[in-house]
């Protein structure tokens, strides 16, 4: 044991007595380090705002998209065609096994006016189960009912930029707005949600029964989109898979041509918007993984540069009776305490990085706990892996060579 502690010792010694190498080759991998935890931190919150926002759906939800057709050579896009009707809705809701909630979806933007104020925001038709789908409760005021899907009432559930916009210092509640020359009522005020994981105003919106969406804003008899809550995970791909069936029948589609729609669960969703993000995650960590490996190539050239310097040195010690395996030791020792050095540095730079990212450029970043241990242990199996080979050629000079050189 006092062989060991003494050989550490020497090799710790050594390192000091070169400062400024001792920093310069570390410096490899502190950069290494550094670039691996700020890359992943880049590509993880990447990942984290794509999952938010597929949380903001709800929970166990499957989208209906309307479009996604092949006909004459030419194939459209979820929502490029309109598809899906009132009916379908209803027949999801009646005949579909696990649905609770429903809401068919009509989409636009116009420009809205309240007196002598405007706005041009999002309109959406919607059921008055979308606030329980979404989670969105409302903080003023009562949301549509029923009565007003049937009777397609002229009324309206406004979000609070809308409200700051068109009734400054004022209260909404009962007061009139014009979406396209077409009075509404405004009905209820949703809380704020402030902005998206994009940067989106989440509030800036304005909500009404879809059937007053189709008939007095847009006029059209077809869906962009129909929301379903099924009520377990579980359940969402037999949903779904019926959800097909049922609509194939609608739809008259006969086998062997493709749906006139889209049918996603929300763990597709998040599948296909995550594995983008993965992959340059990957992709980020590795190509900063390559600074790594520099860092050790650099560890073992200054390794190899200080054996020959050492020589003597080497031989003095083999003389008064160090063994191989303690001059392997020790340069060991110096190779693996430069590579945790640098690791230990890095780490603090990357976080550091990271977090200014976020304050300074509004980067979202996630510093994943599992890739600073990761990058710490990669250092010392750096350290060991490219200071094996110097280590190896030290404790195999021959003491009387060694006591020679000059």
């Amino acid at each position: 044991m006092m062989r060991i502690l003494a050989t550490i010792r020497i090799a710790l010694s050594a390192l000091k007595r070169n400062k400024m190498r001792t920093l310069l080759t570390t410096l490899g991998m502190i950069i290494g380090v550094a670039a691996v935890i700020a890359m992943v931190s880049i590509g993880n919150g990447a990942k984290a705002q794509i999952e938010a926002q597929i949380a903001a759906m709800g929970q166990n939800v499957i989208l209906v998209f309307s479009g996604s057709f092949s006909r004459g050579g030419a194939r459209s896009g979820w929502g490029g065609a309109g598809t899906l009707t009132i009916e379908d809705s209803e027949a999801i809701q009646r005949e579909i096994a696990g649905v609770t909630v429903i809401s068919p979806e009509v989409r636009t933007r116009a420009q809205v006016a309240a007196g002598n104020q405007n706005w041009n925001t999002q309109i959406l038709g919607e059921s008055p189960d979308y606030f329980s789908i979404r989670q969105w409760p409302i903080i003023a005021g009562t949301s549509f009912t029923a009565q007003d899907l049937r009777s397609a009432s002229k009324v309206a559930i406004l979000g609070k930029t809308v409200v700051d916009q068109l009734f400054p210092g004022e209260d909404p509640l009962g007061q009139i707005i014009r979406v396209k020359n077409v009075p509404f009522i405004i009905r209820g005020v949703l809380t704020p949600k402030g902005l998206s994981v994009q940067g989106q105003d989440q509030d800036d919106l304005i909500i009404i029964p879809y059937t007053s969406a189709m008939k007095r804003v847009q006029r059209v008899t077809t869906l962009g989109l129909i929301i379903v809550q099924v009520a377990k995970p579980t359940l969402l791909n037999s949903a779904q898979q019926q959800i097909i069936e049922l609509l194939r029948q609608h739809h008259k589609i006969i086998p062997g041509k493709d749906d006139d729609f889209t049918v996603r669960n929300q763990q597709e969703i998040a599948e296909m918007a995550t594995a983008q993000s993965k992959t340059m995650t990957l992709l980020l960590g590795a190509v900063a993984g390559v600074s790594l490996v520099v860092g050790g190539i650099g560890i073992m050239n200054i390794m190899l540069v200080s054996v020959t310097e050492r020589t003597r040195e080497i031989g003095i010690r083999m003389a008064i009776g160090a063994r191989g395996r303690d001059i392997l030791l020790q340069f060991l020792i110096e190779a693996v305490t430069l590579s945790l050095i640098g690791g230990l540095l890095g780490i603090g730079l990357g976080i550091g990085f990271s977090h200014w990212l976020t304050f300074q450029m509004n980067w979202p970043t996630l510093v994943p706990s599992e890739w600073v241990l990761y990058a710490f242990g990669f250092s010392a199996v750096v350290g060991v892996s490219f200071g094996f080979y110097p280590a190896r050629k030290a404790s195999r000079l021959d003491p009387i060579e060694a006591l020679r050189y000059e």
